[in-house]
């Protein structure tokens, strides 16, 4: 067994356990208000732009520029470019992209520049601002631009969705949702680039993205810029053939419900197409379109779109199933050839072609690797790939594998001639050497550190970042920007590297007074990744025993046992209430290979509840070994040991919200022998409820195996005591979760606490709600295990 302590203070001494724990996480969105973030580098790499607000408890960010000598200069801040900046009131597409994104800041939440670095374009509430940024200070001159010309369709030029500027710094894109408007940054005069037409409105949007590329995928834009500046690619899509659901509040029955269309699984998708558009000569308007001709039909996930410069634009499609994949690229004709696509004439559209670079398979899963592909410089393509012969994630250039075994890549960062910068997960049984810069410390860089290096061709690996942690980074020139956090501070880290001297970017975060005190271990025989937090408080300082507070996500695709100290904030707290906490990452989970990844297959209920069981029963015997290991350290060095009290194992309960809501009330309906006691936030308690692109990727198209892995049917087994927590307004895992189960539940006469929440998303960003929610939890468990 192998295990880490990490202590940030001595725990004997200090009660870290804060009251205003959840309302200061609320009030300081996670405490990410004042910390630096969304950084890219201009030019030489010597200059980056990057997001920060004024402080602990600010929402509103403002756009800041450093310097390679550390100066700081703030660009744009939202306040004095709008008196109603605090006052935000943003369109409500782009309130569905915040929740996408998990986006709970206001002001200038994203921004985007040109090529050389010299035009920046945001939004703050729904107007658009450009700043000039001066070739020789740091300094920019920020303007409010008037969209002032009309769009030939009647509809207004409002809301303005995702500004981007074109490589040139000449133009700005936008949609309107109905259209994508293209607007002159000197003048604001503006003209359309593709319009939908006005009868099909209702269920057809163009240049933002569909929901399940936004909530699965991980993809935001739904236009792109050519690097010419005069080509458009444009994402148009018809959510008609979704079914039509409605989000209400009944705590204000006078209020329209919100109806949208949501891609429930084993229904249909919305139907996407891309259209290349190409201005005319006054740069703002559609002089000719095309639809680019790939089989949509069959790959009905259009996953990744890239255009860098000298290079035709990348496609990554996926089938329904996302077991086959095509990498293509679209044959963007030359400037003077534009001229054999006739303009668009009683809505026949000419078609654009495509070619297959590449097709990969997978009999489960594909697993689209953020950054992938791409093309580097010299014109090479870099591809990820599931190697399930070697069981790692790996990339390929020119189809061939070269990134070694045991190095899972996680994201793809950058790619030259000579490297390609990714994040990665070490498997230590299958990659037994590390570099030298990580000698020291080469136990802790495995599935827990996310760690930026890079590749070269040959396979080589060359460190970015050395300390074990949950790291990314950009490049640009000779410049680099590397950003993340370990368990050493509890503020995220964001270090500016040029020619050699590095420079902190200033953090003013807060900090949630908590002192971390963590053990890792591996449990039972699978050797789980899990983190046992326990109580600092000199309240517990003496106690031989404490109850056990499993507090997983345990889903696909997502792991909680990292080396971020913030991962332990939540866990800590629930320990200062009294609790031996435990965080296990069972199958499913990232960071450990594509093999194990895949154990979940049409499993995800029994897989997933066996490990968080297996976890369990493991414990025991990691904690007697982990005192052991203290006494010892004690006899070596006649220091007082940090002993962890014994866990009882007949006072289990499990917490978690969305996969980890359905696994905590999985727990006590199907394991009550092990479990006494659970609390379900926002849980997908019936799969069918959910959408296409997540579920389907897991459970097929087979009904049986959505049978088999709901817990509706698990209802009139309940014997334990279960909280149901949910809120109303949630549209990624709607209320109708948990009413079924509640409905279910009552049916069959088993007790049960429900708290539904009123105008509560997926994320609980009340101040107010979060710490009552809290509170009302650490009751219900107190009442439910007898303490």
């Amino acid at each position: 067994m192998t295990q880490t302590t990490v202590h940030t203070n001595d725990p004997r001494s200090v009660d870290s356990s804060i009251p205003d724990y959840a309302a200061a996480k609320a009030r300081t969105l996670r405490f990410s208000c004042g910390a630096p973030r969304s950084p890219r580098l201009l030019g030489d790499g010597s200059r980056m732009l990057f997001l920060r607000s004024d402080g602990a408890e600010d929402t509103a960010t403002s756009l800041w520029m450093g310097e390679a000598d550390g100066t700081e200069t703030l660009l744009a801040d939202p306040r004095a470019l709008l008196a109603d900046a605090d006052a935000e009131d943003v369109p409500a597409a782009e309130r569905a992209r915040r929740e996408r994104a998990r986006e709970g800041g206001s002001g200038i939440v994203s921004y985007a520049v040109d090529a050389a670095g010299r035009v920046v374009v945001f939004t703050i509430n729904d107007q658009l601002f450009v700043s000039t940024i001066a070739d020789d200070v740091a300094e920019a001159e920020t303007t409010a631009l008037d969209v002032h010309a009309a769009d030939g369709t009647g509809e207004p030029l409002h809301p303005i969705l995702n500004p981007r500027v074109s490589p040139d710094g000449t133009r700005i894109a936008y949609s309107t949702g109905a259209a994508v408007i293209v607007v002159d940054a000197a003048t604001g005069e503006a003209g359309v680039a593709y319009a939908v037409p006005q009868d099909e409105r209702a269920d057809v949007r163009a240049g933002i993205a569909e929901f399940a590329a936004a909530e699965e995928m991980d993809r935001y834009d739904g236009f792109w810029w050519g690097p010419d500046s005069r080509t458009l690619l444009i994402e148009r899509f018809d959510s008609s053939p979704e079914p039509l659901w409605t989000i209400s509040d009944p705590a204000h029955p006078d209020r329209r419900g919100f109806d949208h269309r949501y891609p429930r699984a084993l229904t249909h998708n919305a139907i996407v197409e891309l259209y290349a558009v190409h201005l005319g000569d006054d740069r703002l308007n559609a002089e000719r379109t095309a639809l680019v001709d790939w089989d949509n039909d069959t790959y009905e996930y259009l996953a990744v779109v890239r255009w860098d410069t000298g290079h035709m634009p990348l496609l990554r499609v996926l089938d329904r199933l996302q077991q086959h994949e095509q990498i293509l690229h679209i044959d963007v004709p030359k400037e003077q050839d534009w001229k054999r696509y006739a303009p668009v004439e009683d809505g026949v559209v000419p078609l654009m072609p495509v070619t297959v670079l590449e097709t990969h398979a997978n009999d489960r899963w594909i697993d689209v690797i953020g950054g992938a592909p791409a093309y580097t410089p010299s014109g090479a393509l870099i591809c990820s790939v599931n190697d399930m012969e070697h069981d790692t994630n790996r990339l390929t250039v020119d189809g061939r594998p070269f990134t070694p075994v045991g190095w899972q890549v996680r994201e793809v960062l950058d790619a030259d001639d000579e490297t390609v910068m990714c994040v990665v997960q070490r498997t230590p049984e299958q990659a037994p050497d590390v570099p030298k810069q990580w000698a020291s410390t080469a136990d802790d860089h495995d599935a827990r550190s996310f760690d930026v290096v890079a590749f070269d061709y040959d396979g080589d690996v060359y460190p970015v970042t050395d300390e074990p942690g949950v790291w990314s980074a950009t490049r640009a020139g000779d410049g680099l920007v590397v950003t993340g956090r370990d368990m050493a501070d509890p503020r995220l880290q964001m270090t500016h590297y040029y020619r050699g001297e590095a420079v902190a970017v200033a953090n003013n975060a807060a900090t949630p007074g908590l002192d971390i005190n963590v053990r890792f271990v591996r449990l039972g025989e699978r050797r789980l990744h899990a983190a046992i937090v326990a109580p600092t408080g000199v309240k517990y300082a003496d106690v031989q025993s404490l109850p056990v507070l499993m507090h997983p996500y345990g889903g696909p695709g997502f792991q909680q046992v990292t080396l971020s100290q913030s991962a332990y904030w939540d866990a800590q707290w629930w320990a200062e209430q009294g609790y031996l906490v435990v965080i296990a990452d069972g199958r499913g989970t990232t960071g450990r290979g594509p093999a194990w990844d895949r154990e979940v297959y049409k499993a995800m209920k029994q897989v997933t509840l066996e490990d968080q069981v297996d976890a369990v029963h493991a414990l025991d015997d990691a904690v007697r070994h982990i005192n052991d290991a203290a006494a010892y350290g004690r006899h070596a060095s006649g220091a007082r040991a940090h002993v962890l009290p014994r866990p009882e194992l007949d006072r289990v309960a499990m917490i978690g919200w969305s996969y980890g809501g359905f696994l905590s009330a999985l727990a006590v309906l199907d394991a009550p022998e092990t479990f006494a006691a659970a609390c379900a936030g926002a849980p997908p308690t019936d799969w069918t409820l959910y959408d296409t692109c997540y579920t389907e990727r897991f459970l097929g198209l087979d009904e049986a195996d959505y049978v088999r892995n709901s817990i509706i049917d698990d209802a009139p087994a309940l014997r334990r005591p279960l909280m149901l927590i949910h809120g109303f307004a949630d549209d990624n895992v709607t209320i109708a979760h948990s009413l079924r189960l509640s409905q279910t539940l009552m049916a069959a006469g088993r007790d049960h606490t429900f708290l539904p929440l009123t105008g509560i998303t997926h994320m609980t960003n009340d101040p107010t709600v979060a710490r009552n929610l809290l509170l009302l939890q650490r009751d219900f468990l107190e009442r439910a295990l007898r303490r």
